[in-house]
């Protein structure tokens, strides 16, 4: 732990196990990563959190992808996908309109999710389509780095996040693909009311059938990384000792000018000139609208739930609702459990970083905020009458009509016991 701290208090610099043919060939590049009289290879690793603004750094690290390998900084792709954008806009072809395809922008999640898989003999979430087996991946990285000849290389993926509390084995066969190199973790980390609010949003945003966090819904969360955050880095500290550990508290990230600008800033990179600017992605969902889609996701059928977030998403900026940080979706007592059992986390990431506590502001996550979530959400469904519009077209609209007009009528009984 004193090497780590050392480690972290340094100022940033200048500038097998899954297959046979994995290790083999990790072995016979090792000398292709650091050659005699050169400097070793530097890779760097951003390994999340969620909802840190990990999906903005992707974009901007993807549309960037081909001036940045000229630079000698390599964002390596994964699948053919990737490859084929690549390609594209080294030809000087340009970008294609709106958000990248997601195997495009988020090579290292489809990486860490085939790891993730392979791991637990499971699948690949359905949005990575079509990608290659995990030592065909692999296999893609290393010709990269073959070919390119880059100086550093950078995976970012907020689902890395998971490897440890998975299993620390995957963090082991991730890194020993780059032998000889010298690592840089970076983790950004959000103050924990804050960012399971955020997360619970994003939950609900894939559909998932979730408990309000104003009753026990927070349970669910308190022995997994989205609590843990301990159980998130520790095993990446173990695996890589002599790395260089970068932990940010999100705060100081956004006031840093965002997540794209605080990864150059910390990591010390050089980067060329005339690059694409920062695009925001991933945006949140606003809470005003979570209880209507929670119980959507719970009450009805897959497709006309779906439907319904997606409309209420469009629709919730056109609506007239107070700010979304000021709706309150925890209650006091569930508040004070949260911060009773962070404490030793907070403490222990604090020891990390050489200080006492990492989060200054921890105990504002007693303080409520002053919109109660129901009451917020009745006024987000009393302007619903804008959605008529886009309605015409869905499918099964009499059910979604029945399930919105149940709940206004029992709303105001809610409004007083919840």
């Amino acid at each position: 732990m004193k090497a780590i701290k050392r480690l972290l208090r340094r100022p940033a610099p200048g500038q097998g196990g899954i297959a046979e043919d994995v290790g083999t060939a990790a072995a016979e590049m090792s000398g292709r990563l650091a050659p005699t009289g050169q400097a070793p290879l530097k890779v760097i690793l951003f390994i999340g959190h969620h909802k840190v603004g990990s999906t903005s750094l992707q974009d901007y690290l993807s549309r960037n992808a081909a001036a940045l390998s000229r630079a000698g900084i390599l964002y390596p792709y994964v699948d053919f996908e990737g490859m084929a954008h690549m390609a594209a806009t080294a030809a000087g072809h340009g970008q294609p309109e709106g958000s990248l395809p997601i195997n495009v922008r988020e090579p290292h999640n489809a990486l860490a999710f085939r790891m993730l898989a392979t791991q637990k003999n499971g699948g690949v979430p359905a949005y990575h389509k079509r990608l290659p087996a995990l030592p065909q991946m692999l296999h893609a990285i290393r010709q990269q780095i073959h070919f390119s000849e880059p100086h550093t290389v950078i995976l970012a993926a907020e689902v890395f996040a998971n490897f440890n509390a998975a299993s620390p084995k995957l963090i082991e066969q991730l890194t020993e693909q780059f032998p000889g190199a010298e690592f840089t973790v970076v983790a950004t980390l959000r103050r924990i009311d804050a960012y399971l609010a955020s997360w619970h949003g994003q939950r609900l945003k894939f559909g998932h059938k979730l408990n309000p966090l104003r009753t026990d819904g927070v349970d669910g969360y308190f022995k997994g990384i989205h609590f843990n955050y301990r159980l998130m880095i520790e095993g990446w500290l173990k695996a890589l000792p002599e790395a260089r550990v970068i932990l940010r508290n999100y705060a100081d990230v956004r006031a840093n000018g965002g997540s794209v600008n605080d990864f150059i800033t910390q990591t010390g990179l050089q980067l060329p000139r005339g690059l694409a600017p920062e695009r925001r992605e991933n945006d949140s969902i606003h809470r005003g609208i979570y209880e209507i889609i929670r119980r959507a996701n719970v009450e009805l059928p897959q497709p006309q739930a779906a439907e319904l977030r997606r409309s209420l998403r469009d629709l919730a900026p056109k609506l007239d609702l107070p700010p979304s940080h000021s709706v309150e979706l925890f209650g006091a007592d569930n508040r004070a459990r949260m911060l009773e059992q962070f404490r030793p986390i907070d403490a222990w990431l604090g020891d990390v970083m050489g200080r006492e506590g990492f989060f200054d502001d921890l105990e504002a996550v007693l303080e409520p905020d002053p919109l109660p979530e129901l009451e917020a959400a009745r006024t987000a469904l009393e302007q619903t009458d804008t959605l008529r519009g886009w309605r015409e077209s869905w499918r099964g609209i009499e059910t979604v009509e029945t399930f919105l007009s149940q709940l206004a009528e029992v709303w105001p009984a809610q409004d007083k016991t919840s």
